[in-house]
């Protein structure tokens, strides 16, 4: 593929406006349909765009125009927050400086210093990623008293690139490494984030908060971290875009871990385009462990210029997936209603050009039984590293001792089974787990690589989400999903794209593809959520009408 650097990438989003890269109504353009009176009273509309359906080439345009300014935009989502966040509860805290920061854009807009297609975009950012001005909790009352003393590695990117550090999102508490039964979407310090289209549904996990914000447009971009489905689950959930990049695209300094040889930050957006120019901002030197590198690569020279130009003729072409082989992995196992639509989603992409073959994927069942037991012992050398440069419990051993000395982190679920079998697990220079690993990154890159390579795939593609589950602590989740495992354990890349819908609730269609296909995947997603077009706006209906619950 022919690659353009960034700042020439730049320069193409911002004079063509990209009609076709975000799917649904065009701003000045909506319709209203049926069940609109139960969407919030709250307009979408600022400057002569709709939040709802607006791009980031497009924003950048009007900005460039002196049509629209980053202050007003910024003050807009200010507004929503306030006025929608309460159905949803996603936003745990706003920047005492946005508007600051908003002001400083606009300056450099006038000026034509402009420091790219971040500059001036208001971004959310999940709350286990370290900011020297707010709070990051990881949803824990341990980590809530003072704020980090330095920004984490994406952030000091985010600001650089001119970003407006909107504030922070709720999330499943530590990343839902918490307890054996958890509830996502809740945490200790935020409650319980609602899925902005059914709201006594669930958002997924752990991004939740991300993923919902961004489906009641409460930002334009919001920030989000995987260990295995943290990203693409809640994005498919909640109707939005989600990518995961390859490991060590992003930098994991500065997050909140699990396991540095799976954990990812990375982009989600309501369309790819935005996604991907913000992981083309994200994207670059990782100062965290090289040996988690796929393939023995070192990580520490990813080329943060990940787009290419190929990613605006995919979203704008008829023909973008003319000749595109894909393969489906169903997973009936998440209703027949799911399986119903990715018929129907095949059809459409077929009916585009792709070539569509059926899959299954090898070494599932063994990847199952070896993860979860390489995670405690990752999890155990990983949070004891990043608990002494915070205040507050200093070891995996302190943290269980406050969560039992502390009732408000038991008014969901009381249990920390994970956090207990992760102190007693081996360590991560134990011989029996250095085998497990090794076990687990040989099958589930294979699992990949020899179904690509065997039918000649240009990605794979599954279910990203079954339809929300009713939210219920007493229960917890109902979230067996084993679409997102394959390139999470592999550190390979995978993107979540609105497939469509349930009844009212999303579900979205993860694409997935070989080490280091980032541009590629993004460029095949930008071309599929334009041939899709599944995305709606959100109705934060109370229940679904039949009352019927999973």
């Amino acid at each position: 593929m022919k690659k353009r650097t960034l700042a020439a990438l730049t320069a193409i989003l911002v004079v063509v406006p990209l009609v076709a890269a975000a799917p649904g109504q065009r701003a000045g353009a909506a319709e209203s349909g049926p069940g609109d009176a139960a969407r919030p009273a709250e307009s979408t509309l600022v400057g002569g765009v709709d939040l709802d359906t607006v791009t980031i080439p497009e924003l950048q345009a009007r900005m460039h125009r002196g049509s629209l300014s980053s202050l007003r935009l910024t003050l807009a989502y200010l507004r929503r927050i306030k006025a929608v966040d309460p159905r949803i509860n996603a936003v745990l805290h706003t920047s005492p400086t946005a508007l600051r920061q908003a002001a400083a854009s606009d300056l450099r807009h006038r000026l034509g210093k402009s420091r790219g297609p971040l500059d001036g975009i208001p971004v959310l950012l999940k709350d286990n990623v370290n900011t020297r001005d707010m709070p990051t909790t990881a949803g824990s009352l341990a980590l809530a008293g003072s704020a980090p003393d330095t920004d984490a590695d994406l952030v000091g990117k985010l600001r650089a690139a001119g970003a407006v550090i909107l504030g922070k999102t709720n999330l499943s508490e530590w990343a839902n490494f918490r307890a054996a039964k958890p509830t996502s979407g809740w945490s200790a310090v935020g409650g319980q984030t609602n899925n902005p289209y059914v709201l006594d549904r669930n958002p997924c996990g752990s991004s939740s908060g991300s993923a919902a914000a961004l489906a009641a447009s409460l930002t334009q971009v919001a920030i989000g971290t995987e260990t295995d489905g943290s990203i693409v689950c809640p994005a498919g959930m909640n109707g939005v875009v989600g990518v995961k990049p390859s490991l060590g695209v992003v930098s994991q300094s500065g997050v909140v871990p699990i396991s540095a040889e799976q954990d990812t930050a990375g982009p989600m957006a309501r369309n790819v385009i935005d996604a991907a120019l913000t992981l083309s901002v994200l994207g670059g030197r990782d100062t965290v462990r090289a040996d988690s590198a796929p393939h023995g690569t070192d990580a520490s020279l990813m080329d943060a210029d990940l787009m290419d130009a190929d990613l605006l003729d995919a979203a704008g072409r008829p023909g973008g997936l003319r000749g595109k082989r894909i393969g489906l992995w169903r997973l009936p196992s998440l209703g027949a209603e799911v399986d119903a639509l990715m018929t129907r989603t095949a059809e459409r992409l077929t009916d585009a050009g792709a070539e569509v073959v059926e899959v299954s994927m090898p070494y599932q069942e063994r990847l199952a039984e070896l993860e979860f037991p390489a995670l405690l012992s990752e999890f155990h050398r990983d949070i004891d590293a990043y608990l002494p440069t915070r205040e507050g419990p200093q070891d995996l051993a302190e943290l269980i001792e406050f969560n039992r000395t502390h009732p408000r982190e038991q008014t969901c679920f009381a249990g920390q089974e994970l956090f207990e079998q992760a102190l007693a697990a081996p360590s991560t220079t134990d011989p029996e787990y250095r085998a497990m690993r090794a076990e687990l990154t040989d099958l589930s890159r294979r699992s990949i690589d020899e179904v690509m390579a065997a039918h000649d795939l240009d990605a794979i593609a599954s279910p990203a989400n079954p339809p929300a589950w009713t939210t219920d602590c007493a229960r917890g989740d109902n979230d067996v999903i084993p679409s997102s495992t394959p390139a999470a354990v592999a550190g390979y890349p995978s993107l979540s794209v609105p497939a469509g819908f349930v009844g009212e609730l999303p579900v979205g269609l993860l694409l997935m593809a070989g080490d280091r296909q980032d541009a590629e995947l993004l460029s095949l997603g930008a071309a599929v959520e334009h041939r899709l077009d599944a995305w709606r706006a959100p109705r934060y209906l109370p229940t679904t009408p039949s009352g019927t619950s999973r």
